[in-house]
This record gives C-alpha cells, structure tokens and sequence, in this order.
C-alpha cells in the first residue's frame, strides 16, 4: 500500500518548506495536509503561493487536503462562531460555512491535490433529519466546485450520529452525491467497531486514517508503538488489505510531547503495519 502522512503530526506548528523537506528526506512519498489556520492557513496567499513553487519542484506529492473545522487559529477556543460545520440549518450562516470550504478548495489551483476530506457534523453531534438536509445542500455546491478543480470529496467517519458507517452510506443513497469515503481504523474503535464500519464503507473508500487509541477517546496514537492503543492491527491489516489498489495506508497522528525524531517513528509504524500485512 502506498505510504501517506497527514501533517496533523505537526499540526500546532506553521506549515513551512523545512516540516515538508523532513518528511521528504523521511522517505514518505506523499502527505495529507490538515487545513487548521495555525498551520496552513488557507486565507494566507503567501503561504500557498511558498508551498506551490516547492511542491512544484519535489517529488513528495500532496494527496488530499482535511477540510478546516474552525476559522480561528485556536482550535476553535474564540468560541462557537468560529466552528465550521456544513449541518448549521440557518441558509446565510451555512453559505458562509461552505465559502470558507471553497477557500480551502481554491488550494488546489496552486497545489493541486486529488481529495478533501469532510466531516458531516461536529464530533457527538445528534441526528436529525433537518441536518441532513443543510449536509446535502452544502455538498452539493462544494462537489460542483471541487470538480471543476480535479477534486472529490470525501466523507469520514467520525465519532457522532450523522457519520457512522451506516449513517454515511445512507447519506450517499439518499442524496446520490457522487462522493467516496476516507475510512478512519481511530474513529470506528470508538464507534461501532473497525471490522462492522470497513464492510460497510468499503466500497466506496478512497483513503484512510490510521491511528489507535482506547476505544473511548479519539487520542490519534502510533499504531503498535503508544501504550493504552487497543486496535487488533493484524484484523485491520488483513480488511485494509483486502482492497488492493483501492486507497492509500495514511497516518493520521498526534504529536507527543518529548518524542524525538518523531519521523522515524513514523517509518517504525509503516514497516510494522506491512509486517502484519505480509504475516
């Protein structure tokens, strides 16, 4: 499977050429950039235009961009006007939910990328009916607006009601929004669990998130490495597998305070992970 890191890793830290060239020099083929503005702002022409011109000259490739989740810099800390959510009901507050996706989108122009990754929903958000309608009407102008950049989008599973497995798949039979799906190993062993949610979701997988955590909180942690991880790594390795070509292996990380050469721990988990692959 093709090896990609999100830069989720360093997420706390501005996006510059020097984190890219680490990961280059790491012998990573491609990342994932999350798209928080204390890391990538999206709004900052200078930034994109830096990462444009040396994208455009290395061979470390951008797969897929994660939508941003808040306007802010702060993880949304200014308050709830800063949560970027495509299921807000009211019609003038969700279009400026789905400009701010589009800034996000226009990336592309510069650095084009092949996916964006987009949440349904906030985590422990409820169902309702009413949200799935605002979902619907916003990714429906985003696909449009995608597509005429090369970009598809994809809907992850996160850990509230509207994005289960099931709840994603009934999204896309309902709406018939040409949409695939990034397929988070973290976020279904919290939920309804890796193997339920993968045979569910897989047709339509497009790329992965791969991290571990204690089946309760969404701790991002290094497969097979961190303590406390309770994914059964060889079962997934084994689903994961099972759709050759289909999608990428893609970690998606939490830095740990006091880890040195956090990138070599990385390949210590890709080489793992194809270990179990090939058991």
């Amino acid at each position: 499977m093709d090896r990609v890191l999100s830069t989720h890793l360093f997420v706390n830290h501005r996006l510059t050429v020097a984190w890219l060239n680490r990961v280059m020099q790491a012998g990573i083929p491609a990342v994932e950039i999350f798209c928080a503005r204390q890391h990538l702002d999206y709004r900052d022409r200078a930034q994109i235009s830096e990462l444009g011109h040396w994208f455009g000259d290395a061979e470390l490739k951008l797969h897929s961009l994660h939508s941003p989740m808040y306007t802010d810099e702060f993880w949304g800390r200014s308050g709830p006007h800063s949560v970027i959510t495509i299921t807000e009901p009211v019609k003038s507050q969700r279009l400026k939910t789905v400009d701010e996706i589009k800034r996000a989108l226009e990336i592309a122009e510069t650095v084009p990328f092949r996916y964006l990754i987009q949440h349904i929903g906030v985590s422990g958000e409820d169902f309702g009916d009413h949200k799935v309608d605002a979902a619907f009407s916003a990714l429906e102008e985003l696909s449009i607006f995608a597509r005429q950049r090369g970009v598809q989008i994809l809907l992850e599973n996160i850990p509230n009601d509207l994005s289960s497995a099931e709840r994603l798949k009934y999204f896309v039979e309902i709406t018939h929004l040409d949409l695939g799906f990034v397929f988070d190993v973290g976020h279904a062993n919290i939920g309804e669990g890796v193997e339920t949610a993968f045979d569910i979701m897989k047709d339509r997988i497009r790329s992965t998130h791969v991290h571990d955590n204690d089946g309760k909180a969404d701790k991002h942690l290094f497969p097979l490495l961190a303590d406390g991880g309770t994914v059964d790594w060889k079962r997934t390795m084994s689903l994961l597998r099972s759709r050759p070509n289909q999608y990428p292996l893609l970690l998606e990380l939490k830095e740990v305070e006091g880890m040195e050469h956090s990138l070599d721990r990385v390949n210590e988990v890709f080489d793992g992970l194809e270990k179990l692959r090939e058991a």
